[in-house]
């Protein structure tokens, strides 16, 4: 009897850690259509006062979804926006945070690798993960934080 039961409660254990297992594995992804959503919306911002940017959207790995280069906009943009969303992406913030410090006077922050401290890259969550980020470069970057905002709220 004393067998039975632990062997039942070896097959319960096993069930419950791979069915926790597999909610583990499985995650949400943004997809190509939800990239190019998030990339219009935030392209749409940025036409209402005229300003030319790059936005790039990374999924949750750091790796690039889509890259628009809006008419006008400085080639340098490009990298800018990209390592915005990476920085966004892989430290989980507002890449806001990051120039804020550096304005406080907290410029080690400057030496972390991947950390591009300049307003304009956010993180993209759902359920409070984080599955992607938006890098958005090419004019002030409190204006390119609004645009990127925007390109949020259209995946929300």
């Amino acid at each position: 009897m004393k067998k039975l039961i632990y062997l039942g409660l070896c097959m319960m254990l096993t069930f419950v850690s791979h069915q926790q297992l597999a909610q583990g594995l499985s995650s949400r992804v943004i997809s190509l259509e939800e990239a190019q959503k998030i990339s219009d919306a935030a392209e749409d911002r940025a036409r209402q006062d005229n300003w030319n940017v790059v936005i790039a959207v990374l999924d949750a790995g750091g790796h690039l979804i889509s890259l628009r280069r809006m008419d006008g906009t400085q080639v340098g943009s490009v990298e800018v926006a990209m390592k915005k969303a990476e920085t966004a992406v892989k430290f989980k913030r507002p890449t806001k945070v990051f120039e804020e410090a550096v304005k406080g006077g907290n410029v080690h922050i400057m030496t972390l690798p991947n950390v591009t401290a300049v307003e304009g890259g956010l993180p993209i969550t759902h359920h409070g993960q984080v599955i992607g980020s938006i890098g958005v470069s090419g004019v002030t970057s409190a204006q390119d934080g609004i645009i990127a905002a925007s390109g949020v709220e259209a995946f929300k």
